[in-house]
C-alpha cells in the first residue's frame, strides 16, 4: 500500500491518518479538507481571559472498549496531564434534570429514586424495569427507538425519558430513530437475552478487543463518567495534527475540497480545484451527502444510499454570566419534544467544568442546544434565519427555565448545519448494502466517520481505527 488518501480532516479522518501512520506497509498518507482548519465538529473557543467553550462535543465517556480506544489515543499523544475527569460521584454525574410542565425535575438515580414516584413519572421506574423482563422478544429485524422502549418499559418513559434522551444525543426524533442502529447494546440485550435487565446483567454479546492503557486504568480505578481536557477537546485534533507533521509520511491540506474521483489503473484520482491527486486506496470520512456528489456515476447504486442518509441542524449557543445563576446544580436538563419542539436542552458547563470558567470573579457559562430534527419546522430555514432571532431564544429559554433575570456578558452562536447523521430504521441495512457493493466492485474505499457507524467522537475514532486494521489486515 504505497498512497493512501483520506478525505475530510475532522476527527474521524484525523484518527484514521494517527492509526495508518503506526504502520511501516503506508508509504504516504494525504489529508484533504475542505474548510480551513482540522477537527471537524471538535471546536473550542478559548478566550484571552482564560475561559473555554465548547461548540460541538464537550465531555467524552470513556466507558467501553471504544472510550478505552480514545483514551489510549490521548495518552500516546500526551495529553494525560490535560484530562479533566469528573467522577461518578460528582453533582454533575448524579443530577441530570428534565424540563416537563414548566418545571425542572431532577432525573430519578439510585435505588430511592427507582422505588418513589418520581415526577413528572406517574409510578415508581422499578415497576417498569420489574415488568420489562416478561415482556416478549420483538420479531422485526429493526424498530424505532420509541416503539421499542413503548413495549419493552411502557410508553410514559418513551414519551418523556427517551424522547429527550435521543433529542439530547442525536438532536433527532425517537420515532423515526433506530433503536438497532443508536443503541445496539439495547437492542442485542433484547435479541441474544430476551430482556434488556438480563442483557445488561448478563452481557448482551462480544465486544471489540482494546487492551487498557494507563489512561484508561486510571479512568477505572478513579470512576470517570466523562472527561474534557484543559483546553477544550479541540486539543485532540490539533494534537493529532502535530503528531501527523512529525511523522514525515502525511501530506496535510486545508481549503482543499474534492470536486469528483474517478477510477483509475491503481486506484483513484482525485480531483481539486486545482490539481489531481493519485492514491491506491481512499479512507472517506466526508459526510455521507458530500462523498455520493464527489463518485463517479458507476457508483451509481452506492450513490443514492449515501443520499439516504439525513443529518439535522444545531444551533449551540454558549452564554455566560456574572456570578452564580442556577437554581439546581447538575450536568444540565434536556426537554421532550412534548414540550418544546426548539430547545433540545441545556448543559450546566461551568458544573461539569469549573476549570474552563475565566480565573477571575465568578461566572456561570451555559450552552443551550436548540433545532435538530425540529430546525426547519420552528426556525425556518438555516440558511435564512438570523443570528439575532436565534440568540433571543436561547436567553429567553434561560430566562424561562432556570428563572435567570440578567443578560449574558458573553454569548457565541455556531450554527452547526447538518452536523448529526440520522439513523433512522433501517440505516443498518443501507450501510451493509454500501459496504457489499464496494467489496463486489472490488473499490479501494473505506467508509468512515459519523455518517455509519455511531456518532459520538468514540465511535467516530474507533471507525477510523478499524477501517485502517481492515485496509492493512492487521492491528494497529
Amino acid at each position: 500500500m504505497r498512497t493512501v488518501a483520506v478525505l475530510g480532516g475532522g476527527i474521524g479522518g484525523l484518527a484514521a491518518t494517527y492509526y495508518l501512520c503506526k504502520s511501516p506497509q503506508v508509504t504516504k498518507v494525504i489529508v484533504l479538507e475542505s474548510s480551513s482548519r482540522f477537527g471537524g465538529w471538535l471546536w473550542s473557543t478559548r478566550r484571552s481571559d482564560g475561559a473555554v467553550f465548547e461548540h460541538g462535543p464537550r465531555g467524552i465517556r470513556p466507558a467501553g472498549a471504544v472510550g478505552r480506544n480514545t483514551l489510549n489515543m490521548v495518552d500516546d499523544l500526551g495529553l494525560g496531564g490535560e484530562i479533566l475527569p469528573v467522577t461518578y460521584s460528582h453533582v454533575a454525574s448524579k443530577n441530570r434534570y428534565l424540563y416537563v410542565n414548566k418545571q425542572l425535575h431532577r432525573m430519578p438515580s439510585g435505588i430511592s429514586g427507582l422505588l418513589q414516584t418520581v415526577p413528572p413519572f406517574t409510578r415508581p421506574l422499578l415497576l417498569s424495569v420489574a415488568m420489562e423482563i416478561l415482556v416478549k422478544k420483538g420479531k422485526e429485524n429493526d424498530e424505532s427507538i420509541h416503539s421499542f422502549v413503548s413495549r419493552r418499559l411502557g410508553k410514559e418513559l418513551a414519551d418523556i425519558a427517551v424522547d429527550s434522551l435521543c433529542r439530547g444525543v442525536f438532536a433527532g426524533d425517537c420515532r423515526k430513530l433506530s433503536i438497532r442502529s443508536c443503541f445496539p447494546l439495547l437492542y442485542n440485550a433484547e435479541q441474544r437475552r430476551g430482556s434488556l435487565m438480563l442483557g445488561m446483567l448478563l452481557g448482551s454479546g462480544p465486544s471489540p478487543v482494546v487492551p487498557t492503557g494507563p489512561l484508561a486504568q486510571r479512568s477505572i480505578k478513579e470512576s470517570w463518567a466523562q472527561w474534557s481536557l484543559s483546553k477544550g477537546v479541540e486539543s485532540i485534533p490539533e494534537s493529532i495534527t502535530e503528531y501527523l507533521q512529525r511523522s514525515g509520511r502525511v501530506q496535510l491540506h486545508r481549503d482543499a475540497a474534492v470536486k469528483h474521483i474517478t477510477p483509475s489503473a491503481s486506484g483513484w484520482k482525485i480531483h481539486l480545484e486545482d490539481g489531481v491527486i493519485s492514491a491506491d486506496h481512499i479512507i472517506s470520512a466526508l459526510p455521507a451527502k458530500a462523498l455520493s456528489s464527489a463518485l463517479p456515476s458507476s457508483c451509481q447504486p452506492l450513490i443514492q444510499q449515501l443520499q439516504d442518509i439525513s443529518t439535522v441542524t444545531v444551533a449551540v449557543v454558549n452564554l455566560e454570566y456574572e456570578g452564580s445563576i442556577l437554581p439546581v446544580t447538575g450536568f444540565g436538563h434536556l426537554l421532550p419534544s412534548s414540550e418544546d419542539r426548539g430547545v433540545l436542552g441545556m448543559v450546566y458547563d461551568s458544573v461539569p467544568f469549573p476549570q474552563h470558567n475565566r480565573p477571575n470573579g465568578q461566572t456561570t457559562r451555559l450552552t443551550v442546544m436548540m433545532g435538530g430534527a425540529w430546525f426547519q419546522e420552528v426556525f425556518g430555514d438555516p440558511e435564512a434565519v438570523t443570528e439575532e432571532c436565534l440568540l433571543a431564544r436561547a436567553t429567553e429559554a434561560v430566562q424561562c427555565h432556570l428563572g435567570v433575570t440578567t443578560a449574558p456578558i458573553w454569548s457565541r452562536l455556531a450554527l452547526q448545519r447538518d452536523c448529526i447523521p440520522q439513523y433512522y430504521q433501517g440505516h443498518f441495512q443501507r450501510v451493509e448494502s454500501m459496504r457489499s457493493f464496494i467489496r463486489k466492485n472490488n473499490l479501494s474505499l473505506s467508509l468512515i466517520g459519523s455518517s455509519y457507524d455511531g456518532v459520538s467522537v468514540n465511535d467516530v475514532i474507533f471507525s477510523g481505527r478499524t477501517a485502517v486494521e481492515e485496509l492493512l489486515e492487521t492491528q494497529v
